[in-house]
């Protein structure tokens, strides 16, 4: 059955630490970005969106065991959008090449060692229930991504999305940045094509529109079962 998230996740607090950002901005450590601009990240570092969005996506070497082989890397994977204050970090994995670009004009990203969070005490705590939160949310996202059906793994995502980033309207809860089909296909595992499909049968269904921007919104609307 599809329906509606019935509560959404709310944004963390790192905006209201004004000391915070007041340092990081003290100790040269925010930079603005342009639309689509690469964003240097490295592990070992907490970074924090102050305004803007921040697109995060990831390409793991293909490993082929055979004795003159040459690692190869795949296609990029859209790994998540992280809007204004919230924080990430990028993992420490060989095999996997992290990218971050801003995702819209004047994208301004604050960044520090973990150690750093030792000044403040409280919003250490902020961040570090956040992350488990974002843990939480990542089992769900496997679980999403068990389902054998592509539709239940795109709705899955879809709902997943919305429970994090979506903001309410009238007509539902939209997600503010536009996404495109492969961005979507690469994230569930499946192909633009099939999402493009997909994304059609939902429409139709009345459970989600596409505004101007291509900008994804689920629709208040009774529950329905999709049929492959």
């Amino acid at each position: 059955m599809y329906a509606l998230p019935s509560t959404l996740t709310p944004p963390p607090s790192f905006l209201k630490w004004q000391e915070t950002i007041d340092w990081a901005k003290n100790h040269y450590r925010d930079r603005t970005f342009n639309k689509d601009e690469s964003i240097p990240v490295r592990p070992g570092l907490l970074y924090f969106v102050q305004c803007g969005a921040v697109l995060l996506a990831g390409n793991a070497e293909a490993i082929d065991y055979s004795p003159h082989s040459h690692a190869e890397a795949s296609e990029e994977t859209f790994l998540g959008l992280i809007g204004a204050g919230y924080p990430f970090e990028i993992p420490d994995r060989p095999t996997v090449t992290f990218k971050a670009s801003a995702r819209v004009e004047s994208t301004t990203v604050i960044w520090m060692y973990w150690h750093d969070l030792d000044n403040w005490p409280h919003f250490r705590l902020d961040v570090l229930d956040f992350f488990r939160d974002q843990h939480q949310r990542k089992l769900l996202l496997l679980t999403t991504l068990g389902h054998r059906r592509t539709i239940d793994r795109l709705w899955g995502f879809l709902t997943l999305l919305m429970e994090e980033y979506g903001q309410t309207v009238e007509k539902g809860l939209c997600f503010p940045y536009p996404l495109t089909h492969a961005q979507i296909g690469s994230a569930i595992g499946s192909t633009r094509v099939t999402v493009t499909r997909l994304m059609g049968k939902l429409r139709q269904q009345g459970l989600i529109s596409i505004e101007e921007d291509n900008t994804i919104c689920l629709l208040h609307s009774e529950k329905l079962r999709i049929k492959n």
